[in-house]
């Protein structure tokens, strides 16, 4: 039976506790690694996804306004598209109202205990679910709404514009008037 000194035992036993140390500091090393990576990997794929949302989105708001622009001003010039176009960004940025296209699209208010819808084709029963038909007024309404969201396309004098009535109503706002614009009179709020 061989016998183990003292010295010995005490050399075995901190090389053990070295072992254990440097074991414990590797696992420590990796895990921080490979945590790193996950993390890094987890944020790539948030970034990836909010792109994706990011489209959808995009896609979502610009059929909203192109749906306005269709059923506002289908008739109209190109300028008076984009004059349709440019009022309902103009809401969005006026933090007055909703906060994206889409909300301010479909946006209502009640008064006197009547249902107002911000743009009239919306109240009008089933218009809001029907496809706009396949024409040149809808594919002019689409590339507006393409050059006003996505181009930041804009009419110089129509920059502060929050409103607009056809030509043939006089609903006496009182506002200040800045363009008549078509079938389309344009007013910005009061100063």
């Amino acid at each position: 039976m061989k016998t183990v000194n003292k010295t010995e035992g005490r050399f075995t036993y901190y090389s053990w506790i070295i072992k254990s140390l440097s074991l414990v500091g590797i696992l420590f090393v990796v895990t921080s690694i490979i945590s790193h990576q996950l993390e890094r990997i987890a944020e790539e794929n948030e970034q990836q996804q909010d792109i994706v949302a990011s489209a959808k989105d995009k896609l979502t708001q610009l059929d909203c306004l192109a749906r306005n622009v269709y059923y506002e001003a289908a008739n109209e010039s190109f300028e008076g598209k984009v004059a349709v176009a440019q009022v309902t960004l103009n809401r969005v940025e006026s933090n007055k109202f909703a906060k994206t296209v889409c909300g301010v699209v479909y946006e209502r208010n009640i008064v006197y205990q009547r249902v107002i819808c911000q743009f009239s084709w919306y109240c009008e029963k089933g218009k809001a679910e029907l496809q706009p038909k396949k024409s040149v007024a809808w594919d002019e309404s689409q590339e507006v709404a393409k050059q006003v969201l996505l181009e930041n396309f804009r009419l110089p004098g129509l920059r502060s514009a929050l409103f607009y009535h056809a030509n043939y109503i006089n609903p006496q706002w009182g506002l200040p008037k800045v363009a008549t614009i078509g079938r389309h009179i344009f007013y910005s709020k009061k100063s």
